[in-house]
């Protein structure tokens, strides 16, 4: 892809992959679900999830799964109305860029 994804845009994909699984999904999941919109190493993936649990839009949990240990990320209702808010914004910037490529005036 050749546009930038900042933090919001990323901390919005993943809330909403993560949004999409009532009892959570743990991070492999998730970054093979992220991978199906953008191209995100785990590297890069981590440290988002790391912030938004931070921020109180995650929460985590270790499950055992074949006798390890796997760590799940639920979407907390602070990371469901961060999620609405960025949906918001998402769709008003979006309906503004695709005005402007179509030769439309931004508004």
């Amino acid at each position: 892809m050749v546009f930038n994804t900042g933090a919001a845009l990323l901390d919005a994909i993943v809330l909403a992959v993560v949004s999409l699984e009532e009892e959570g999904t743990y991070g492999y999941k998730i970054t093979q679900d992220v991978r199906r919109t953008i191209e995100i190493s785990e590297s890069t993936l981590y440290p988002v999830l790391r912030r938004l649990q931070k921020d109180q839009c995650l929460e985590v949990y270790d499950m055992e799964c074949g006798g390890r240990n796997r760590r799940y990320y639920k979407i907390t209702e602070k990371g469901y109305a961060q999620l609405q808010l960025y949906k918001a914004e998402w769709e008003r910037y979006s309906t503004k860029i695709s005005n402007l490529f179509s030769g439309g005036k931004s508004v």
